[in-house]
């Protein structure tokens, strides 16, 4: 995703200076208008807004406040965009941290895959004073066509985990219901042709129909990132003291889809791992999707189960 947002700001003419800490995935990126840090800390030297796209809070706090971390070293009145997926008190801690600093923080992550990043369509959940907004706006938008500012330091982060949480149970709700219905006798073909396009189907399934037919998960979004996500919200959950029992079972899901060789594919493949395509008994020629998990009640006693 950094690399695509990168390429789109050079594509209206912003110079960049570039830390990766693989160089090699920076190269494609460097020339008249991108050159190469050493450090986060020799970036911040050189630029007055700084992006950061990373995967998780760790990685963003190591570029941050680690050896030759930047924060220390961002002129007064910087401005740092935290584009990562991060969970909404860590955001709140880097902003405090950033003002101590007289750096300006925004937290805007971003709604879009890969390929919308390489489009400049993305979507940004900007979580900011509004002045700082108007500083970033035009980078923004050589990265995005739509900006929605969703208030204060956080807001961004929160609206972000909301969204994905939302997308990481549709789409292991939709594997589920279709393993189910191709285990009661309906093909593929047929469930995807009738539940697509219905209020019961989320819209953004239809686009992954092609990659469960063609059992091809290229990530778009990789699945454990996904599953990072998911966990983040349940911990902003308990943060806040909000109840989350289908987050917390489905993100568990994800973790064990991962231990499953799924990690890298598109998080689509859930769908791989809920329904396995297994001969059906009697020795008859058809076959049927059965549940990877079941519901198992004793009594009181209810344990998931792996079939």
């Amino acid at each position: 995703m950094g690399s695509r947002m990168a390429a789109n700001l050079q594509k209206q003419g912003h110079c960049l200076v570039l830390f990766n800490r693989t160089r090699e995935k920076a190269e494609p990126l460097l020339g008249p208008c991108g050159k190469f840090a050493d450090s986060p800390a020799d970036l911040a030297r050189q630029v007055d807004v700084l992006f950061t796209m990373l995967a998780h809070p760790d990685a963003v706090e190591q570029a941050a406040l680690g050896v030759d971390g930047f924060l220390n070293f961002l002129r007064p009145d910087a401005v740092w965009v935290d584009c990562s997926s991060v969970n909404p008190s860590f955001s709140r801690k880097m902003a405090s941290l950033a003002t101590r600093r007289e750096i300006h923080f925004v937290d805007a992550p971003v709604t879009g895959s890969a390929p919308v990043a390489e489009e400049a369509k993305l979507t940004f959940w900007v979580g900011a004073d509004p002045a700082d907004l108007e500083t970033i706006r035009p980078p923004l938008l050589s990265m995005g066509n739509r900006i929605v500012h969703t208030g204060g330091n956080g807001t961004g982060t929160s609206m972000k985990m909301v969204i994905n949480l939302l997308l990481g149970n549709a789409m292991a709700a939709f594997a589920e219901a279709m393993a189910l219905g191709e285990g009661l006798g309906l093909s593929q073909e047929s469930l995807f042709d009738s539940l697509l396009g219905t209020p019961a189907v989320a819209p953004f399934l239809a686009a992954k129909r092609e990659k469960i037919e063609n059992r091809d998960y290229k990530a778009e979004f990789p699945l454990r990132w996904m599953q990072k996500d998911m966990h983040l919200a349940t911990v902003s959950a308990y943060e806040a003291g909000v109840a989350m029992p289908l987050t917390n079972l489905a993100k568990e899901m994800y973790r064990l889809a991962m231990r499953d060789g799924h990690a890298a594919e598109d998080f689509s493949a859930i769908y791989e791992f809920v329904g396995d395509e297994e001969p059906a008994s009697g020795g008859g020629a058809a076959s049927s999707s059965s549940p990877r998990f079941s519901l198992s009640q004793d009594g009181a006693k209810r344990t998931l189960v792996s079939n």
